[in-house]
């Protein structure tokens, strides 16, 4: 994109971005945004994802690519901190009706389309107070330099910010290169269970399932989950054949150290 393409790009983004200022967020919002799931709040400090902050999501295998299943993950967690949200991607290949089934509705999306300038697109919307998050969906490298800009302007106005890596390769090395992030999460979809555990050879398809992994933490431990996807409030849940185990199984069950 030519210098003066970038240019209207960041103008009309500074004049969108400031429509949606003007609509108020309640006051004394919490610093962290929780999950409502014991065992992974408690691994994160301040017991949920950090407001005023970047975290960084990626998707496994053949997902890694399309990103879906991040997508999912940053907007159920977006779906439980009011106010807007900026969405940032390179063409338009968001699917809303999925957003709105796990809390985020359309009304609260603003979505551009930036081109080569993702980068750029995001930390223009990070520095503008009344949103409730960014969401920039990263097709290539994210070095220590881009995203401590991204970091420092997520901590100027307090908004949640995601970077979606997406790459060709499942095992781009790039995926895994140093950043500011304060978290580093890693989501892989699992069959779904039976739709009725104590009757597993009941037709139908349960709710679907991740493997939640919390690669790295700021002040925190990585660890792993089986989880039933996002409601429609946004919310996850421990798989339930997990979550409902006796305790003599071990209190650890539905979590274990995740690998790298």
């Amino acid at each position: 994109m030519a210098g003066s393409g970038r240019m209207a790009l960041l103008e009309d983004l500074r004049e969108r971005v400031a429509r949606i200022e003007r609509r108020p967020l309640p006051p004394g919002r919490l610093a962290v945004v929780p999950f409502g799931v014991p065992g992974i709040d408690a691994a994160l400090p301040g017991g949920g994802i950090a407001r005023g902050a970047l975290h960084e999501a990626a998707g496994s295998g053949p997902d890694t690519e399309h990103g879906a299943t991040a997508a999912l993950l940053a907007a159920s967690v977006l779906a439980r901190a009011a106010g807007p949200v900026l969405w940032v991607s390179t063409h338009f290949d968001l699917f809303a009706p999925a957003l709105a089934e796990v809390g985020l509705g359309p009304e609260r999306v603003l979505h551009v389309e930036a081109g080569r300038e993702v980068l750029a697109a995001v930390e223009e919307g990070l520095r503008h107070p009344g949103l409730a998050g960014v969401v920039g969906e990263v097709p290539g490298r994210l070095g220590l330099t881009a995203s401590r800009r991204l970091q420092l302007a997520a901590e100027a106005t307090g908004a949640i910010a995601f970077a979606l890596r997406r790459s060709p390769r499942h095992d781009d090395p790039g995926l895994a290169e140093p950043s500011a992030a304060v978290t580093r999460w890693r989501v892989a979809s699992l069959p779904s269970a039976p739709p009725l555990p104590w009757s597993p050879d009941t037709p139908g398809l349960g709710r679907a399932r991740w493997r939640l992994e919390l690669l790295r933490a700021r002040g925190g431990e990585p660890c792993s989950w089986i989880v039933e996807c996002p409601d429609a409030q946004g919310r996850l849940a421990l798989a339930a054949d997990l979550a409902d185990r006796p305790a003599a199984q071990g209190p650890r069950a539905g979590r274990r150290r995740a690998a790298g």
